[in-house]
């Protein structure tokens, strides 16, 4: 019984180390995107004036 509840908390925590990183990177992503975003539009307000 021990052994099923330690399997399935390793288990568990491998799935949150995963999905932590997978995450973390999806939102590094999301946040140069936006950067990038944001710097092309003060770019292109500079051209219009």
């Amino acid at each position: 019984m021990l052994y099923t509840i330690a399997l399935v908390l390793i288990a568990l925590w491998l799935l949150g180390l995963v999905s932590s990183y997978t995450m973390g990177g999806f939102i590094h992503i999301l946040l140069v995107i936006a950067i990038i975003v944001v710097l092309l539009r003060v770019i292109q307000g500079r051209r219009a004036l």
